[in-house]
């Protein structure tokens, strides 16, 4: 390439490499740089703290609350969601009757915006006229409304089975649309040598979709991990932060209690998770690039 080639490039990627910096880059700068300060309602004027403000934040209860709270809502959605997207498509990969109508409405979750899915699931989970509540009393299996969204025992698992019905669709399309490239013939291989559904599913069908798999995973995890509608509607974080993780943290300190030094030192936390995980999924996808035949 010669110099005239590169700077042409160069300056055709600008206007991209501009916007990535103004909407990108600038705001992560300025995040860092606004936590090094103090503020609140009743003192707006912003004190400078250093990485004070980062060992007093390390050093409440709360941070170990929204750690812990952010791992078991990410593990917790992500595998549910991946498992019950991969069983979704094994079953819309076989040829039944009304194949084309069940896979549009495998849909209708995913499409629904998040707040509206989270209004749903609200309604569904009201102690008195709840649906599920109303099953469970139908079948004797309780004798009474539970309140699953304001006791801390089961806010954070309501939380999750919310989520999993509203993003299982995204992994059932990536999955299903994997299942179409595993190769046929060592399918046919397989089953001509005795292998059951079973055998075929972990000999041919997983390893084919390994990269895949790896790659949905990683994908639902930052999507999970950042997800703000679905607990923020349901519970905003409660009872007593049984349900708080950092995207609602940061919005409760910023928005809520105006303490934006403290929800910016969040809000970096927050960015090096998801930094690992974006890095995490290039070199994934670098590599099953790499193994891809050409």
């Amino acid at each position: 390439m010669t110099q005239r080639e590169t700077w042409l490039a160069w300056l055709f990627a600008a206007p991209a490499l501009l916007l990535v910096a103004v909407f990108m880059y600038y705001p992560m700068v300025g995040t860092f740089i606004e936590s090094l300060y103090s503020t609140s309602f009743i003192s707006p004027v912003p004190k400078l703290e250093g990485l004070a403000a980062y060992r007093r934040i390390l050093a409440d209860p709360a941070f170990a609350t929204i750690v812990w709270n952010s791992l078991v809502w990410t593990v917790g959605v992500v595998v549910l969601q991946n498992l019950a997207g991969f069983g979704a498509a094994l079953l819309l990969n076989q040829k039944l009757p009304g194949q084309g109508i069940m896979r549009s409405l495998v849909l209708l979750p995913w499409v629904l915006p998040g707040v509206v899915a989270a209004i749903l699931w609200r309604f569904m989970y009201d102690p008195q006229l709840g649906l599920i509540n109303s099953v469970l009393i139908s079948l004797g299996l309780s004798d009474h409304g539970v309140a699953w969204l304001a006791e801390p025992q089961t806010a954070m698992a309501s939380a999750i089975v919310a989520a999993v019905w509203k993003g299982f669709p995204f992994s059932c399309i990536v999955y299903l649309a994997a299942l179409q490239t595993v190769d046929q013939e060592q399918v046919e291989a397989a089953t001509i040598d005795g292998a059951g559904p079973v055998r075929r599913l972990f000999d041919v069908v997983l390893p084919g979709m390994r990269d895949v798999i790896v790659i949905n995973f990683i994908l639902t995890t930052i999507l999970t991990f950042n997800y703000f509608d679905m607990i923020w509607v349901l519970t905003r974080g409660g009872p007593q932060n049984a349900t708080h993780i950092f995207p609602t943290r940061i919005y409760e300190l910023g928005f809520g209690q105006f303490r934006f030094g403290e929800a910016a030192v969040y809000g970096v936390f927050s960015i090096l998770v998801l930094a690992l995980m974006i890095t995490l999924y290039f070199i994934v996808q670098r590599r099953a690039l790499r193994r891809k035949p050409a």
